[in-house]
């Protein structure tokens, strides 16, 4: 799913080029060190908060779990 958000991204982010440098001070469409941090950025975001869920729910025990349903 990260994957398929950079593969969205980058073909946006090259559409709104223009936008994107009049907007930030010092900093081009194609900064591969900006682009390379808001990408890192949001896969870390997006591995936390994958984690999160699942970390809970490796805690639980399958057998009460299917017992509730």
């Amino acid at each position: 799913m990260i994957a398929a958000g950079v593969a969205v991204a980058l073909p946006a982010v090259w559409a709104l080029r223009r936008l994107v440098e009049t907007q930030l001070f010092g900093v081009t469409a194609f900064d591969g060190t900006t682009i390379a941090v808001a990408g890192a950025g949001l896969a870390l975001v997006a591995l936390v908060a994958a984690m999160l869920p699942a970390r809970r729910a490796s805690r639980l025990d399958p057998n009460v779990v299917l017992r509730a349903e």
